[in-house]
């Protein structure tokens, strides 16, 4: 899928002109990546590398063009059992074109930071900044959805919100890895800004998003320690919860036994005592409330 955009008075807008300085391309066809290659001359190479979730954060010079690979968070669903992964994504920066590719479609232009932008450079940079934010809002959400879960796992015996859990962790080295790897995209962006060719401004925004990127990964880790040092004590816990139940289950069951042998020998057929007498049953009855207060009596002293 295709879209075109141009910048008219500070602002984006969608236009359906075929010579547009803004090129977004959401998981493009095999005839649309060849006609990237072939009309951009944008590496083959490359081009799959925005594509691929495996693939580092860089930064190449071509020729015509400096093609950027950035990380983002992939869209959660509802299926994924509360595993985030990340997404890889290129930018492809021309003298007058802009050239974005996603392999899912989302919107690139969400926030109030695309309310006013001057040029492309300006552009591009919020579009990367706007990864590390994304980053910061889902971090927030595992942090919710870590707290829920262990609510749920100090009264549960379940395996699935241990599972649950698991996946969190394994989700924070995903971010951890991605973040970082972006980190360092900027770094080198930094370097080479005059020959990307930003200005003053656009490099003091780098910094802003340098700082920005480094926090969101002290996040991440400080999340991933938490998870990590508390699984064990958390597995721990549904054990506990495991044994609490089977000692109650253990104790009703006796419990139900005691009297159940009282009325049980008096329910043979041979000559027993009381069975020739009026209150047998009432006799019977009494003696196994009497043996159950003793089981219980005998519970609270073992305290049990």
């Amino acid at each position: 899928m295709k879209k075109l955009y141009s910048i008219t008075d500070g602002k984006l807008k969608e236009v359906d002109d075929k010579n547009a300085e803004i090129e977004i391309y959401y998981n493009p066809t095999e005839f649309e990546k060849k006609f990237l290659c072939d009309n951009y001359q944008i590496d083959e190479h490359t081009l799959a590398s925005s594509l691929d979730p495996d693939e580092i954060s860089r930064i190449e010079f071509e020729p015509n063009h400096i093609a950027l690979i950035c990380k983002r968070p992939k869209n959660y669903f509802g299926g994924d059992q509360f595993t985030f992964r990340v997404l890889s994504y290129g930018i492809f920066i021309f003298e007058e074109k802009l050239i974005i590719v996603n392999s899912e479609e989302i919107n690139i232009f969400e926030g109030k930071i695309f309310n006013k932008i001057e040029c492309i450079n300006e552009l591009f940079l919020k579009v990367i900044y706007r990864s590390i934010t994304h980053f910061l809002e889902h971090l927030k959400i595992i942090g919710m959805i870590s707290d829920e879960l262990e609510q749920k796992i100090n009264s549960s015996m379940e395996n699935s919100y241990l599972i649950y859990l698991f996946n969190l962790e394994k989700s924070l080295i995903y971010y951890l890895n991605a973040i970082n790897s972006n980190g360092v995209l900027i770094e080198k962006m930094k370097l080479y800004a005059n020959k990307i060719g930003l200005n003053q401004n656009e490099i003091e925004y780098l910094d802003d998003m340098m700082i920005d990127n480094t926090q969101c990964y002290r996040t991440a880790e400080i999340y991933s320690n938490i998870l990590a040092g508390m699984s064990d004590a958390r597995a721990s816990i549904v054990g506990n919860n495991l044994n609490i139940l089977m000692k109650t289950l253990n104790i009703i069951t006796i419990a139900i036994m005691v009297p159940t042998f009282v009325v049980s020998a008096f329910s043979m057929n041979v000559k027993i005592p009381l069975q020739d007498n009026y209150y047998a049953f009432e006799i019977i009855m009494l003696l196994a409330l009497i043996s159950v207060l003793i089981f219980v009596g005998i519970w609270y002293y073992k305290k049990w």
